[in-house]
């Protein structure tokens, strides 16, 4: 059975003193790719965040690979949502990548070879190794978000998370990106935040709802129950499950259990 990477336990978080995360209880195995969904200021985000270590929780604990956060951050690649690149700027896809060698406190220093190479590599990873000296505002939206990849997986991370991550691609490209992912995810533990329901539901290994609070569901299936929590439930709302597992539609009825 695979290790446990992520374990977070009764987890609060607010924002200005309005609650953001509710009581939030979650352990994630190693090989695991894992969807969340949820409305618009739900939390999902923020959520991805206290995983990073880049917010602190108010009540409760976050533990990566058995530690803080912060300790294993190295072992962690991120694709934040709405990367902005100034489409003018002369920098390459690979001048891109290697910006994900730059860590906090190392300052800047020429790339090494060896720099170099492993973002490289991590072009070739993703299927872009022909495009390294491309300027990235000539890429299409699928190809940047390939290069963004490619940027986190430079330092062989463990772990990936994903926000939103196919916003600006073509529905064919979302199915292209998706399909990498699936086979990065052979190494690679996955957390992506997406609203793309109809096209996770081929890919994934399990999904979560995250509506203040976490409702994990170990199952690659998208639900009735999942949609209304994304567009019009509550976090206390318990809706009816109509399943959409691998594009073939059946009901069945489930409530979520907050015990």
């Amino acid at each position: 059975m695979s290790a446990t990477i992520i374990d977070i336990q009764n987890l609060n978080f607010s924002y200005n003193g309005q609650p953001v995360l509710v009581d939030v209880n979650f352990s994630l195995r190693a090989g695991d790719f894992m969807v969340m969904i949820g409305p618009n200021g739900g939390g999902k985000t923020t959520l991805i965040k206290l995983m990073l270590g880049l917010l602190k929780a108010d009540t409760g604990t976050v533990r990566i690979f058995g530690q803080s956060p912060q300790s294993v951050s190295h072992r962690i690649g991120y694709v934040p949502q709405d990367v902005h690149i100034n489409q003018n700027f002369p920098v390459s896809a690979l001048d891109v990548v290697l910006m994900g060698n730059i860590r906090p406190g190392r300052g800047w220093s020429r790339p090494s070879r060896q720099d170099r190479a492993a973002a490289m590599e991590a072009l070739r990873l993703v299927e872009m190794g022909a495009f390294g000296n491309q300027r990235i505002g000539e890429l299409s939206g699928g190809q940047k978000q390939r290069v963004l990849v490619a940027r986190a997986l430079v330092t062989n991370p463990e772990l990936l998370f994903l926000d939103e991550p196919t916003a600006s691609i073509d529905t064919k490209g979302q199915g292209e990106f998706y399909a990498l992912l699936k086979e990065l995810n052979k190494t690679i533990t996955i957390i992506i935040v997406s609203h793309d329901l109809m096209v996770i539901s081929g890919y994934v290994k399990s999904v979560a709802c995250v509506n203040q609070r976490f409702h994990y569901h170990g199952h690659a299936e998208i639900t009735g129950e999942m949609v209304e929590m994304m567009y019009h439930c509550t976090a206390e709302d318990t809706c009816p499950v109509e399943l959409i597992a691998h594009g073939l539609p059946h009901r069945v009825l489930h409530e979520h259990d907050d015990e």
